[in-house]
């Protein structure tokens, strides 16, 4: 196990081999990495462990540099392990090129079936077991998807958890992906006009854009085809505390100035290109609506769920608001099928990506009786003004979880784990320890 040091830690390296699928214990394995992060100089304190489970799904775990972020705040107490969950980063990572290495599409959707929080949940049991032992316990700590990740670990593996804090991360128990996305549409409209009363001259940069993306072929510089409704993707910066002003910028400089004819400027092409690839996170579009799929739901398929419920929500489609003079919506935290056309690193996958949202058997991921009987001390933070998680199934699942205590504040947008120096973290424990 390699260890090396950063400014104010020490670094643990380690690997652990897991069964692809948990039912089948002597089946096929692959490898799921996880780096274990301690103060510097308390290296051999028996310290309390801290599981991080990152937000996604399919992002992997953050890279710190010394005490980065919360990470200060957590090194205070705990032993922390920061976990790729399987299939990223150095996670027997699935992407465009391994996993045609797994045959056919209907294989690679069948393999797939096995990245969802039920199976990271089992991961991180054998990884428990093998730090801590048999009847060691340790604490959770769940970002957005992460927090989606600790109610099936409540659910199905309390034993193994001492304690368990979230932020913006309580999901809706039994919601399906068309209820979340009924919900989703009008929480991001209400962020884009915001936005457009915050910076009013917005309203017609973005038409431009979409009028010039209606006129022309454009390709992103990594060769993406950037449409209108690519283009009006770029909403999801929204969810963020600066992201109405990342966004204001990245629009003042859409265009080159002097030019004979209007044409948008590479350093816009490259920055859109990096808020809306999926070349460093293809497992995200690959399996965001099936996080919600569950046998119990109805419908049991996904379906596409983003793209059919968009029809109940007319004023988001932009040709019919530049032809009516209205702002243009951009949209939020959605996968739409034609992304896998105009993205490179996802066109290889759109046959898979097909048969995931038709796939109807899905295990349940929640036990709403277990949850019910909850004994695990837990504390949520839900941000009142979220786009990306629905407060309204948060303040729902916060009830359904016996001793669950929620902190809501609209002090912090999605991000405020990452963006508050350890404030958010700091607030949970004390909350979960009952401390004043």
């Amino acid at each position: 196990m390699p260890t090396y040091r950063h400014p104010g830690t020490v670094i643990t390296d380690h690997s652990f081999p897991v069964p692809l699928d948990h039912a089948d214990p002597t089946g096929e394995r692959i490898e799921v990495y996880a780096r274990e992060v301690v103060a510097a100089g308390r290296e051999r304190d028996s310290l309390p462990w801290l599981l991080f489970l990152q937000g996604g799904p399919g992002g992997r775990s953050p890279r710190p540099v010394g005490r980065d972020s919360w990470l200060d705040r957590a090194l205070d107490d705990y032993r922390v392990l920061l976990l790729d969950q399987r299939g990223t980063g150095r996670s027997t990572p699935a992407d465009r090129h391994t996993l045609p290495l797994r045959g056919d599409a209907a294989a690679q959707a069948d393999y797939l079936a096995h990245f969802r929080a039920d199976s990271i949940v089992r991961d991180c049991e054998l990884i428990r077991r093998e730090l801590l032992g048999e009847g060691g316990r340790w604490t959770l700590l769940g970002q957005s998807y992460g927090g989606f990740c600790t109610l099936t670990y409540l659910s199905y593996a309390p034993e193994g958890v001492r304690e368990a804090l979230v932020t913006g991360g309580l999901p809706g128990l039994r919601s399906t992906a068309q209820d979340v996305y009924r919900a989703a549409y009008p929480r991001v409209q209400r962020k884009i006009e915001a936005h457009y009363a915050r910076y009013p001259e917005d309203v017609e940069a973005v038409r431009a854009v979409v009028r010039h993306l209606r006129e022309r072929e454009v390709r992103l510089p990594g060769g993406g085809l950037l449409t209108a409704e690519a283009f009006q993707a770029i909403g999801t910066v929204l969810g963020t505390g600066s992201g109405s002003h990342a966004l204001h910028y990245l629009l003042e400089d859409a265009f080159l100035p002097g030019m004979p004819e209007r044409r948008l400027a590479d350093s816009f092409l490259a920055e859109v290109q990096g808020h809306l690839s999926y070349a460093g996170r293809p497992l995200y579009a690959l399996l965001h609506e099936s996080i919600y799929g569950q046998r119990s739901a109805s419908p049991r398929a996904t379906g596409w769920a983003a793209e059919t419920v968009r029809a109940e929500f007319p004023q988001f489609d932009a040709d019919r608001a530049l032809a009516e003079d209205r702002p243009v919506l951009l949209t939020g935290e959605m996968i739409y099928p034609w992304m896998f056309g105009t993205d490179p690193a996802l066109a290889p996958l759109r046959e898979v990506a097909e048969l995931l949202a038709a796939r109807e058997e899905w295990p349940d991921l929640y036990d709403p009786r277990q949850l019910a009987r909850n004994e695990v001390p837990v504390a949520a933070a839900v941000y009142h003004d979220d786009m990306y998680v629905d407060t309204d199934d948060s303040l729902a699942t916060a009830r359904a979880v016996r001793g669950l205590r929620p902190w809501i504040t609209n002090e912090y947008e999605h991000d405020g784990l990452r963006v508050s120096e350890g404030r958010v973290l700091d607030r949970l424990i004390r909350l979960v320890r009952d401390e004043t």
